[in-house]
């Protein structure tokens, strides 16, 4: 049941849902008309008709439904596993429904039409349909299911495209108003012929038996349910055998057919696919570590998503893989969520003045680096930095306050000593250049820079609390003390290095200043100059704190005094 290349299909595929989705404008623009009258609302079928009704707008348009409803089921049918996200799965149930749904609707127009040379129009249909709340409502229903197949279908396929985040809304407004203009149009067009029809639709050529069309209409529920029952009963037939794929924690066997993501989800593995398996990211990618010569070569669209990340010839697209021999392979992006761990209640740390360590953390250059990068790889690699931040923090006693773009604010010392929560962001500060080193290592093939970081921390009192409206509100600190932090952080930016902390802070920490490189900085409305400490490598500090035999006392007064 294998059509074409795959990229071919892929086409073909966006092709004809393009031709249907051009159908449903024009017939639901016509449905909206009914707002104006249906007087109006005939007039434009006629004009729709020329095209949609010729030969070849007829051929088109069929030609392009049954090949549409082909592929999704080679589509189904090559899946090999119903495990899938719920907008996935939607799209598939919107789809195969939608056909069972207009049957009657299309036999009744269309087929007696094609039989006859005559079908009804607006003046007929409308009472018929309005008369009958079942039919009425199953044909609301297919009118919303098919839009919302179509919409489904265009969001997977621009979603990846550098230009939809511009034109979201435009596309969102669009999405909502086609379907809810044409039921409107509907319902009022229906409502102004409850008088009943104008004089001049008393005419009405023979018709086609309702036996023959009942017979037709019968005949297609068949035809549809027989494809769809046999491409389930091809799915669970199985005729091509097993291969064994080996996890770093597990083997599974799957039968031959299967791809990679694929048999990861059957097997309940979590394994990342932002772009639904279709070869448009590279967040399934994996390394195979044995068993590769064996296996059918990158298609075209996997070739050029591995190129675009400079990926090393052992790593191939989860979603594009499917295995024909054994193989072994090391999933190279986790699954695991990020940012789910535990934040301190509104009773903990709400409302109330505490000395605490401020850290700021960003990323040098991000901007130019998203732009070389795909989109959903840049959503993915920013979210494994906020997940190293945030493991840093948490797991050396502090807390995150916030992701600002590329930045993260984190804050020490709720339930602790000044002198803890100090030594607690120097820990912090180490893990989190040590954890930026790692993400480097493992983004090498696919980054022209390594990621770079700049720091900034001070220490003082703050204002801790829940601030915000709503849901909006969140913990946060406000104070002196935070404004010194950032102005640190760009003054680290400034002099190329990977932290700019005060004086203060290193104090507290018990740590000494002695023969260290310090500069001391205005802040912007804060009077006297800051004590600030440049270090190049963040893990300078772990020697002095391994040395360390005790904590320091609090300086005799706050710098800048």
């Amino acid at each position: 049941m294998k059509l074409a290349s795959s990229r071919s299909r892929k086409r073909l595929h966006l092709l004809t849902g393009a031709c249907l989705g051009l159908f449903l404008l024009t017939h639901f623009s016509n449905h909206a008309l009914g707002l104006i009258s249906v007087d109006a609302m005939e007039k434009v079928r006629g004009v729709f008709n020329v095209v949609w009704r010729s030969w070849p707008g007829t051929a088109l348009l069929y030609g392009s439904l049954l090949v549409h409803f082909v592929l999704a089921l080679e589509s189904l049918y090559r899946r090999q596993t119903l495990r899938m996200p719920v907008r996935e799965a939607l799209k598939i149930v919107f789809g195969l429904s939608f056909p069972f749904l207009i049957v009657g609707h299309v036999v009744s127009t269309r087929i007696e039409w094609m039989l006859t040379g005559y079908g009804d129009g607006y003046y007929e249909v409308l009472p018929a349909l309005w008369s009958n709340s079942l039919t009425a409502t199953r044909q609301s229903v297919a009118l919303v299911l098919a839009w919302a197949h179509g919409c489904l279908g265009a969001w997977f396929w621009m979603r990846g495209r550098s230009w939809y985040p511009r034109y979201f809304l435009v596309f969102y407004t669009f999405a909502v108003l086609v379907p809810l203009l044409a039921l409107l149009g509907f319902a009022v067009a229906a409502r102004s012929l409850e008088g009943g029809l104008p004089s001049a639709s008393w005419f009405r050529p023979p018709r086609a038996s309702s036996e023959t069309l009942g017979h037709i209409r019968l005949s297609i529920i068949a035809g549809l349910l027989a494809m769809i029952g046999g491409t389930l009963i091809a799915r669970a037939v199985p005729v091509r055998g097993k291969i064994r794929i080996t996890y770093p924690d597990r083997a599974i066997s799957v039968a031959k057919g299967f791809s990679v993501l694929e048999a990861s989800r059957a097997a309940g593995i979590p394994h990342l696919s932002i772009c639904g398996g279709r070869g448009r990211c590279s967040t399934c990618r994996v390394r195979v570590t044995e068993g590769l010569e064996r296996q059918p070569a990158a298609n075209e669209a996997e070739r050029a998503t591995l190129t675009r990340i400079r990926a090393p010839d052992n790593v191939r697209l989860a979603c594009q893989l499917r295995p024909t021999h054994n193989l072994s392979i090391s999933p190279i992006l986790g699954a695991d969520n990020v940012g789910h761990k535990a934040q301190p209640t509104e009773h903990e740390a709400a409302g109330r003045e505490r000395k605490i360590a401020v850290l700021f953390c960003d990323l040098r250059d991000f901007t130019l680096l998203a732009q070389q990068q795909l989109p959903f790889d840049t959503v993915f690699l920013l979210n494994r930095y906020f997940e190293t931040i945030g493991e840093a923090v948490e797991g050396a006693g502090g807390v995150i306050d916030k992701f600002i773009g590329d930045g993260a604010l984190a804050i020490f010392g709720l339930h602790t000593s000044i002198e803890d929560a100090c030594a607690q962001a120097l820990t912090a500060t180490i893990r989190i250049a040590r954890g930026v080193d790692v993400l480097n290592r493992n983004f090498m093939s696919e980054l022209d820079k390594p990621l770079r970081i700049a720091m900034g921390m001070h220490a003082g009192p703050a204002i801790i609390g829940h601030i915000g409206y709503g849901k909006a509100s969140a913990l946060t600190a406000v104070g002196d003390t935070i404004n010194a932090a950032s102005r640190l952080e760009g003054f680290a930016k400034e002099y190329d290095a990977q932290l700019a902390v005060s004086a203060d802070v290193v104090r507290y920490a018990g740590l000494t200043v002695d023969g260290r490189e310090s500069y001391n900085i205005a802040i912007r409305g804060r009077t006297g100059t800051l004590e600030t400490l440049i270090v190049h490598n963040a893990d300078e500090f772990e020697g002095l704190m391994a040395a360390s035999s005790g904590k320091g006392e609090a300086p005799a007064q706050p710098s800048g005094s």
